[in-house]
Parts: C-alpha cells; sequence; structure tokens
C-alpha cells in the first residue's frame, strides 16, 4: 500500500460498548441518540415531564440499551438519572468539558450522537457520584450552607442599621449574634434606652469591659432603622431554626447508615473538639461518635481536621472508596496534583487544575489552619510556605491530608503521628548535614547549643 492510500485509510475504534445511548439534557427538552440499527429513528427528542422520561426510558429499554451517557448540565439530569438507575441502566455522568473540545458539533441532534459515539468507543470517563443515601445527606448539607450564607446576609443587614445609628456594639464585641449581643439588640428593640442597664447584659466571658460597653451604646435612635433592625433580628433567628431543623434532619438520616465501629470504643476527643467554637461541643461530641460509626475510623485525630470537616467529607463521600483506585487518583479526582502541558518537549503550562470541590476547599481550609500547629504536618505546611509561598504551601499540605484521609478510610487503621514525625526527623538530619557543610566549607565549625 502506497503511502498516499494509506493516509486515505479510514481509521475504525473498536465498540467497547454496543449498546450505548448519549442524551443531550435541557431544561425544557431532551435529546435521545441510540445506535443506528436499533431504531429507525435513532434520534428523538421528548420533553422534561415526568411521563415524557418514563417514555425515554421505555424507548431505551425496547433499543435494548444497557448504558448511558449525560452531561451533568446544572441540576437537570438528576431526575432522568434517578428514572434511569431504577430501571437498571448503567449511567456515565461525564463532565461537559471533556467532550466539547472538537468543533463542528452545534446542534442537541449532533450534541447527543457525538456523546452516544464517544461512550461506545470507551472515551468517556463517568464522574464521581456517591450511593444514594450519601447523596441525601450530600443535599442537606448542601442546602444548610446555603442557610447559613442567608443567615450571614442578615447579620450583615444588623450591623448596617447599628452603623446607621452609630451604635458600635459590634465593634466593642466580637459576635453580635452571641449572648451579649442578642440580650442587646432585644432590650434595644423593646425600648430599652439606658446604656448602664444595657451594659450590665454583658456576659462574663467578653474582654470589653462594662464602661466600653456602655459608651458603644450611645446613639441615634431613628425608628426607621430600629425598624430594620427588628425586621432582619427576625430573620435570622427564621434561618437559625431553619439550620436547627436541617441538622436534625441529617442526623435521622444517618442513623439508617451501616455501622463499621463501635462508638463506645473511641478514644477521648481532643481539646479542639471539647471547646468546640463553631456549635456546641456536645454536638460537636456526637457528631465526631457518629462520624466514626459510619467512617470506622476518627479523622478528627488527624491535625487540622476539626468535626466540621468530617462532616462535609462524610456527606460528600460517604465511606466507600472503592470507586478510587489509588490516593493519587482520589487527589487528582480534587485538583489537588500537580498538572501540565507538555508539547515539543517544553512545558507549556504547570500547576493545579482549577476544579470546584467541596472535599478540596475543605482540606484547604484544614491545612491553613496547620500554621501555628507543632504537629509534623504543621511543620510540612511551614516548610513549604518558606519555599514555595502561602497559596502553594496550602496546596501541598491540602494533598497530603488528602492521602491521609484516603488511607485512614481504605485501611481503617488509626492516624499514626510518629509515621510523619520520623520523616521530619529524617529531614532535620538532611539540613543539619546540609549546614555543616556549608559552614565547613567556609571554614567554620558548628556547634550545637546548650539546652
Amino acid at each position: 500500500m502506497s503511502r498516499k492510500q494509506a493516509s486515505k485509510k479510514k481509521v475504525v475504534l473498536p465498540i467497547l460498548h454496543p449498546n450505548a445511548a448519549g442524551i443531550d439534557i435541557g431544561a425544557t427538552e431532551i435529546y435521545v441518540a441510540v445506535p443506528p440499527d436499533r431504531d429507525p429513528d435513532s434520534v428523538r427528542m421528548f420533553l422534561t415531564f415526568t411521563a415524557d422520561l418514563n417514555a425515554l426510558a421505555d424507548w431505551l429499554q425496547e433499543c435494548r440499551i444497557q448504558t448511558v451517557a449525560m452531561e451533568s448540565t446544572g441540576v437537570y439530569w438528576i431526575p432522568l438519572m434517578q428514572i434511569l438507575q431504577d430501571r437498571g441502566l448503567e449511567i456515565y455522568l461525564v463532565n461537559a468539558k471533556h467532550v466539547k473540545n472538537v468543533p463542528g458539533r452545534r446542534t442537541d441532534v449532533s450534541d447527543c450522537q457525538w456523546l452516544q459515539y464517544l461512550h461506545s468507543v470507551g472515551l468517556l470517563r463517568a464522574s464521581f457520584r456517591p450511593a444514594q443515601d450519601v447523596c441525601a445527606i450530600r443535599s442537606l448539607l448542601r442546602h444548610r450552607d446555603s442557610l447559613i450564607e442567608m443567615a450571614t446576609c442578615h447579620v450583615h443587614h444588623m450591623q448596617k442599621a447599628l452603623d446607621q445609628m452609630n451604635l458600635q456594639i459590634h465593634h466593642v464585641i466580637s459576635d453580635i449574634t452571641g449572648t451579649t449581643g442578642l440580650a442587646i439588640i432585644d432590650e434595644i428593640l423593646s425600648g430599652e434606652r439606658d446604656t448602664e442597664k444595657l451594659a450590665q447584659l454583658r456576659d462574663p466571658r467578653i474582654r470589653a469591659s462594662q464602661e466600653t460597653i456602655a459608651k458603644s451604646l450611645v446613639g441615634d435612635y431613628r425608628p426607621e432603622h430600629l425598624f430594620t433592625l427588628r425586621q432582619v433580628l427576625a430573620l435570622y433567628r427564621e434561618y437559625q431554626g431553619k439550620i436547627v431543623a436541617c441538622e436534625a434532619e441529617m442526623q435521622r438520616l444517618m442513623k439508617a447508615f451501616e455501622s463499621r465501629a463501635d462508638p463506645s470504643s473511641l478514644p477521648p476527643p481532643k481539646d479542639s473538639v471539647k471547646k468546640c467554637k463553631v456549635m456546641n461541643p456536645a454536638r460537636a461530641i456526637a457528631l465526631r461518635e457518629e462520624a466514626y460509626r459510619i467512617l470506622g475510623v476518627d479523622l478528627t485525630t488527624i491535625p487540622g481536621i476539626s468535626v466540621l470537616h468530617v462532616q462535609t467529607i462524610l456527606a460528600e463521600l460517604g465511606s466507600d472508596m472503592s470507586k478510587f483506585r489509588s490516593s493519587g487518583a482520589f487527589s487528582s479526582w480534587m485538583g489537588l496534583c500537580p498538572d501540565n502541558d507538555i508539547s515539543g518537549g517544553k512545558v507549556l503550562w504547570s500547576g493545579t487544575r482549577k476544579v470546584k470541590n467541596r472535599i478540596a476547599l475543605t482540606l484547604r481550609m484544614a491545612a491553613q489552619s496547620l500554621q501555628q500547629s507543632q504537629s509534623a504536618l504543621g511543620e510540612f505546611y511551614r516548610r513549604m510556605r518558606a519555599k514555595l509561598g502561602a497559596p502553594k504551601a496550602i496546596t501541598a499540605t491540602a494533598h497530603k491530608l488528602a492521602r491521609i484521609v484516603y488511607h485512614l478510610l481504605t485501611t481503617r487503621q488509626p492516624y499514626d503521628d510518629s509515621v510523619f514525625a520520623k520523616a521530619e526527623e529524617r529531614y532535620r538530619k538532611r539540613t543539619e548535614n546540609r549546614l555543616k557543610a556549608q559552614a565547613q566549607a567556609l571554614g567554620f565549625t558548628l556547634v550545637p547549643a546548650e539546652a
């Protein structure tokens, strides 16, 4: 065969999934493509009503479809995915960025056909989606985060109303929604204007003196701002009630999870759990025990990992890590691994991918909290910060935390800080030897300092 004939020869990829379909999802219309030999009309359009989704599932079963690829478009894919899963079909939820790199396919019909072809030849990779019971906890946790954000907006409105009346109480105490702040605001809204009486509501734990608090409460009490303050305070408390109800529902759903460990064998919590500032300490201890029962390991023993971090990991991942083949794959899924783009032997780009992942954000926050930690992970973070700067140090430490979390969840072994302490000791020894060599080269001798 000549070179010209070889260049014109069409390369046909092997069909790995012959019973594959592709679905392009929209808000009101869904386009479905099946192999051309399954139906004369191999591409059909369905509306997004429930009856139409059931008709779509019936048609796929008539065409002997076993696996389906669809893009994760907003939340429109969720109802269809649940119906197809109930019918026993295997669903590949793919990232839209992975299938949009080829130009010339700009219609819904061509999109679903392109998805069907890529899936049939095995070029699509399914996104991670936990079990349904974990998804239920995840939905409630994300809803609670939204409630907290909206409650925070009303706290800002409260502070704005106080600023407009020149009441500086929120600058004197650290939390306007704490015991002292809410007690003073309630008395102000009930008509009390005596600053001395208001200052007597000060909690003993407040650092500011009673005289400072009384001075901060002298202002211009305007009726329009008091009206605004009353409304936003009521809205804040309404959201707080919704948050409590959401957490109670999460606790109820968590009771149904399979037990992997006995909470009675859990060692005493560390001080960060006993003195939790973001939630009631008793509730933090109860959440730690429940997470230990479900996960089979206490993640709060990892430096930097708090009870709320464990709750996020549980709600986003669950206890089954079998879908990640290694700790490297787990870190790559969160976008914590270094990536690069090399062409022609030159590095065109190097860095971490931009991935929106709640667990990655949680681990980054945990890594940032290690700045003052005296643990081996704290030493690692400070060393990376001195070498790479704060942003890259946070990513590197979050990557190490991700590998630790993966190891603990897959092996059910408790966290052992001695492993990292030995690594830090080896690093200190290498640093000492390097400094001795540099000093000797300059004609000096290093002498250990006396204890």
